[in-house]
């Protein structure tokens, strides 16, 4: 069964680059479009996409909002941010919102594709810029003492800032000369001394510390 799409951007020449985009992949239908974050809530009602892929800035209601109501009434749509922003601000909106991932219009196609199948099996996943930017806000919290390593050690560390940034537990493995095993090992501790139970909760461990206040202009 096609992996299901919903499309919402204010653009109608972004949408339909996008549905044509999507379309490549045989495993992947875009069963709507919505221009606006209002228009999304009742796309979702209507058609029960698996992924919705959205905009932020958009008129009558924006993204983050659209994303935090259509993830308070269908908590199993996965939600991935797809903008030509890369501020800190939205990017910690969308993904306090529950937004699963959040990438980047330029980048490639095959990754926007690849984004899409990741976030329908609930992975997280960040355009590399973005992924910098939480794993850099994250560290540099750790170095003002709003958040300790200290219970974690330094491979644990490394291998939560890769997993931040989208990778298997085989590239994982590859990038540090490890066995898959012992990848699964280290996460495992990971999420055991984090009281977390899965990956999307191990990334967001490190988004949502001391993140506070940030509300949708």
């Amino acid at each position: 069964m096609a992996l299901r799409v919903l499309v919402v951007d204010d653009h109608t020449l972004v949408r339909a680059g996008i549905r044509a985009l999507l379309a490549s992949a045989p495993d992947i239908e875009v069963v709507g479009e919505a221009e606006d974050g209002l228009a999304a809530q009742a796309a979702v009602r209507a058609l029960h996409p698996d992924v919705v892929l959205m905009d932020i800035a958009m008129p009558k209601l924006g993204g983050v909002e659209a994303t935090r109501r259509i993830k308070d009434e269908f908590p199993a749509v996965q939600v991935l941010a797809l903008t030509v922003h890369d501020s800190e601000a939205y990017v910690f909106q969308m993904l306090r919102a529950g937004a699963v991932g959040y990438i980047l219009k330029r980048s490639p196609s095959a990754d926007v594709i690849k984004a899409v199948k990741t976030a329908h099996r609930g992975e997280a996943v960040l355009h590399p810029s973005v992924a910098k930017l939480v794993i850099g806000d994250y560290l540099a919290r750790a170095e003002r003492g709003e958040e300790s390593f200290e219970h974690i050690s330094d491979r644990e560390r490394e291998i939560l800032k890769l997993i931040a940034e989208g990778k298997t537990n085989k590239e994982i493995a590859e990038m540090l000369f490890l066995s898959v095993k012992t990848v699964q090992a280290h996460r495992a501790n990971l999420m055991r001394k984090l009281g977390l139970h899965d990956r999307v909760e191990l990334v967001k461990y490190a988004i949502r510390k001391g993140i506070i206040g940030l509300d949708e202009d």
